[in-house]
């Protein structure tokens, strides 16, 4: 056959592969965020035209349901109405100031009214730069420099937490990244989450220089791991004891598990909780918030600088007020909940009669499923995953519409524009999808 005629065979190439080659020409990899380069699974991203409910539309027309929702804030599902007329008209009166403006106030007085932990807050841009900021208020009040964190929980690129993290770090096998010196990461100290037997023998031997531990109550960002009963509880007992502060990062699960987070459902209360994503309603946003004691440590009142240009900006702050409201207003926490439990059922009905011995974890509007038979309780039980399996899952969903995250290393959001048909159908592409 002539050269030609078999270079007409081949497929067109499609205008998200081409818009690809062209962002790999002027931006590093070809995205803003590692974990979308499909590195972990293979092939080519597709680029997203628009969003709305459940469900997002590729710039070649294709339709997915959605299951990574803006990587959570999405939480009332896309571009729901509320929110957008609401910034329409926040809009009308100026997209930023950096002056005080009424919403931070507002933003400030919910978030204090709903997590037990926080007497005040302070707004910032992004989850990164709220627990960064934690961090630097815990060694500012306490005078110590030592950081504890969990092999497997991510926080965001802060230089110091870049030590055996997830999400796309993770996912890349590159926890510890090049750019960060070494004297950082000397002042953190990592270890297996779910084990209390650690925990027992750091504090005894250092708990006097230990500034902070900080965790994901419920890490969400190598799969989603639940803490073993008891083993909360016990991390409060020994920060408590030894004067540490206890840090929540509830960048994912705040909001979206609960109200209060995952402090609320457990009565655990840390003295600092980082927040983020759904607070945003999907515009850039982080806080911060604790005790006033500690908070009042914050400049322009103490000693511990912390500063942002577009913190507390009126956009934001209008969208994840209007989102919050929303949710509220519609009891949207028991309607995740009740979502959340279908698709458990269903996911366990499947597996059951696929006779497919998978873990998989649920709280509220997150859930994970772990190509393993073994259970999981830290980083090391969900590397024993088969990425193999999960890979050809990932694809033979994405052919099939529906769209989980493209890392076996990532959390699934239900939202409240996922509907029972909705909920079926992916349960119907999974039968598919899952190798045998």
């Amino acid at each position: 056959m002539p050269d030609h005629a078999t270079a007409s065979s081949a497929p067109a190439p499609t205008l998200s592969s081409k818009l690809f080659a062209a962002a790999r020409e002027v931006i590093p990899g070809g995205v803003n965020s590692p974990v979308r380069a499909f590195r972990n699974v293979g092939g080519e991203p597709f680029f997203a035209r628009r969003a709305k409910g459940c469900r997002v539309w590729d710039v070649d027309g294709r339709d997915y349901i959605d299951y990574i929702g803006t990587w959570g804030p999405a939480i009332l599902g896309h571009a729901p109405t509320a929110l957008t007329n609401a910034l329409h008209e926040a809009a009308k009166d100026g997209v930023s100031f950096g002056i005080p403006n009424p919403y931070e106030v507002e933003m400030a007085r919910l978030i204090v009214d709903w997590v037990p932990s926080v007497e005040k807050v302070r707004m910032v841009n992004s989850g990164t730069e709220a627990t960064m900021s934690a961090i630097r208020l815990a060694r500012g009040c306490t005078g110590r420099d030592k950081v504890v964190k969990f092999e497997g929980c991510y926080h965001g690129h802060v230089d110091g937490l870049l030590v055996a993290a997830g999400s796309g770090a993770l996912t890349h096998g590159r926890p510890d990244s090049a750019g960060v010196p070494a004297s950082y990461s000397q002042e953190t100290i990592v270890l297996p989450f779910n084990d209390v037997a650690a925990l027992e023998e750091l504090f005894a031997s250092l708990g006097g220089q230990i500034a902070a531990v900080i965790l994901e109550p419920h890490p969400a960002n190598a799969g989603l791991i639940l803490p073993l009963p008891g083993y909360l509880q016990r991390l409060r007992e020994l920060t408590r004891d030894h004067g540490s502060l206890l840090i929540f990062d509830e960048v994912m699960t705040g909001f979206r598990v609960a109200r209060g987070g995952v402090q609320e459902l457990t009565g655990v209360i840390p003295d600092l909780t980082a927040m983020g994503k759904v607070i945003g309603g999907g515009l850039p946003v982080g806080a911060f918030g604790g005790r006033a004691d500690l908070m009042d440590q914050l400049a322009p009142d103490g000693p511990v600088y912390q500063a942002g240009t577009l913190s507390g900006n009126p956009l934001a702050m209008v969208a994840g007020l209007t989102q919050l409201r929303e949710l509220e207003r519609q009891h949207g926490f028991e309607v995740l909940e009740a979502k959340g439990a279908h698709f458990e059922a269903g996911v366990r009905k499947l597996l059951d009669e696929l006779s497919l011995g998978y873990t998989f974890h649920r709280c509220g509007s997150l859930f994970c499923l772990f190509f393993t038979e073994q259970p999981v309780h830290n980083l090391q039980d969900a590397q024993s995953a088969d990425t193999e399996h999960f890979r050809q899952f990932f694809h033979r969903a994405l052919d099939r519409g529906v769209y989980f995250a493209p890392s076996p290393y990532e959390t699934g959001f239900i939202s409240m524009a996922h509907d029972q048909s909705d909920l079926d159908r992916t349960l119907e592409v999974m039968a598919e999808a899952l190798p045998r």
